[in-house]
């Protein structure tokens, strides 16, 4: 079956260059492949009471499927060109911004309406952070929340199904290089097209890399973030998170001048297991209900590594401390920050009479023993850094869930139109290394189907 383009993911990348597509060009014939179910039948079977912790099931419905990891990441759009990728290194910082904000559009017309846009202009905190050797990032932050966020994927999924063909659990094994045009390789067949969109994210980064491999397209080693997930009773970061929402804040290190920096802050929400290829690590959410709201906050505290020659495997690195962590754990470790400082384990003894309930069964342990001592050190440097803008941060019973990772994938070979040196393949969202959000891997996929319907 032939069609004009061939979409590789149903992430946010891929969602919205089907959409421009369609909304720039009607008639043309789209398809759309995806490894992970529809939106509908997307359900992780950890339910804290039967199954407490990740089953490994063959396809992920945390981390694949329509949406892609953010379907269930809090739906936090940051409209910024200060984190969350290099997009506007390739198009122009205006234009990331413009297109970003036009995402933001659609989403308040899909179902989002209603929802608050924060913003750190003007904020009084900027002060406070500068004279406590803290950095707060400047940007606009729409929060949608999980539940939000669902509705408007699905009302999108309801508008592009009747215009697009979506292929479901079906992986594809290979991209092929035809006189004019590409051939998809899944287990059912193949499938041939002008045009090709690999949008596959970060769970498909050992798929891309691959891919890369065969076709000899260059790539660049990129960076791994390692760190911890961060639990603590709302109040604690109340005042940050009333008028912020999310406050990406960045501190460098007094002993090795490293940048940890906070990430992906969830107010009153839960923590959560991801599974990428295989490995359990931690992530967080939130709702925009307060009846599934809790009485914790939640936020990441990352460390970015980036390797030099002959080096090449960041991925592998963060792996391989992640796999650490599960061996130790049988999953994902959680202990109090008054156990880590005096070098003793938690247990659940300890945990049970703290102040903070832990919203995600982990296993009791000693964070020390996974991860390295320069990384380790950075996070606790922060934490006291923290302590001083939101007293209570640095508390005994404040929790630390590890491992968290975010893998990058290598960063692709791409033109100034996300294209690589064979005509009419592009690569978009995470999954080119060049973005690392919702906002920006959504802008990349409006402004593809821009490139490739001439209407930009």
């Amino acid at each position: 079956m032939n069609y004009d383009v061939i979409i590789i993911g149903a992430g946010p990348g891929g969602i919205f260059s089907a959409y421009e597509l369609v909304a720039q060009k009607k008639g043309m014939k789209i398809a759309v492949f995806e490894t992970g179910h529809a939106l509908e039948n997307r359900c992780c079977p950890i339910d804290g009471k039967k199954i407490k912790s990740c089953i490994n099931c063959k396809t992920c419905s945390i981390m694949s499927g329509f949406g892609g990891a953010g379907a269930f990441s809090d739906g936090k759009y940051n409209i910024t060109n200060d984190f969350g990728g290099t997009l506007f290194e390739y198009i122009g910082k205006k234009q990331a911004v413009d297109l970003m904000k036009y995402v933001d559009d659609i989403n308040m017309r899909f179902g989002g309406e209603g929802t608050k846009m924060y913003t750190t202009a003007g904020s009084q905190f900027k002060k406070l952070c500068i004279q406590n050797k803290l950095n707060l990032l400047d940007a606009s932050v729409r929060h949608l929340g999980t539940d939000v966020n669902y509705i408007v994927l699905k009302n999108l999924y309801e508008e592009l199904k009747q215009h697009v063909d979506f292929f479901f659990d079906t992986p594809v094994r290979d991209v092929a290089v035809l006189e004019d045009g590409y051939e998809i390789v899944c287990d059912q067949g193949a499938y041939t097209c002008k045009k090709c969109i690999i949008s596959v994210g970060r769970s498909g980064s050992k798929w891309m890399e691959t891919i890369c491999r065969n076709l000899q397209i260059p790539t660049k080693s990129n960076r791994v973030d390692i760190g911890v997930r961060v639990e603590l009773p709302a109040v604690v970061f109340s005042h940050l998170t009333d008028e912020l929402y999310e406050s990406k804040i960045v501190y460098r290190t007094e002993k090795f001048e490293d940048r940890v920096r906070t990430f992906c802050m969830n107010p009153h929400g839960i923590v959560v297991n991801e599974n990428t290829n295989g490995i359990i690590t931690v992530n967080g959410h939130s709702y925009e209900d307060e009846k599934m709201q809790t009485e914790n906050t939640n936020f990441a505290l990352l460390v970015a590594k980036h390797f030099s020659e002959p080096f090449k495997d960041s991925n592998g690195y963060g792996e391989s401390i992640a796999r650490l962590s599960n061996m130790l754990g049988g999953g994902v470790i959680v202990q109090r920050f008054g156990d880590l400082v005096r070098g003793r384990r938690s247990n659940s003894k300890r945990l049970e009479e703290g102040q903070v309930t832990p919203t995600l069964a982990a296993t009791p342990g000693d964070l020390s023993l996974v991860l390295p001592k320069r990384i380790l050190d950075g996070i606790i440097e922060m934490i006291y850094a923290l302590d001083k803008i939101a007293p209570g941060t640095a508390n005994d019973d404040t929790l630390l869930y590890g491992v968290e990772v975010k893998f990058y994938n290598m960063e692709v070979e791409l033109d100034s139109c996300l294209e690589s040196k064979y005509k009419g393949l592009y690569v978009i969202g995470d999954g080119s290394g060049i973005t690392h959000s919702l906002s920006h891997a959504s802008a990349s996929g409006v402004y593809v189907a821009r490139q490739i319907t001439g209407s930009d």
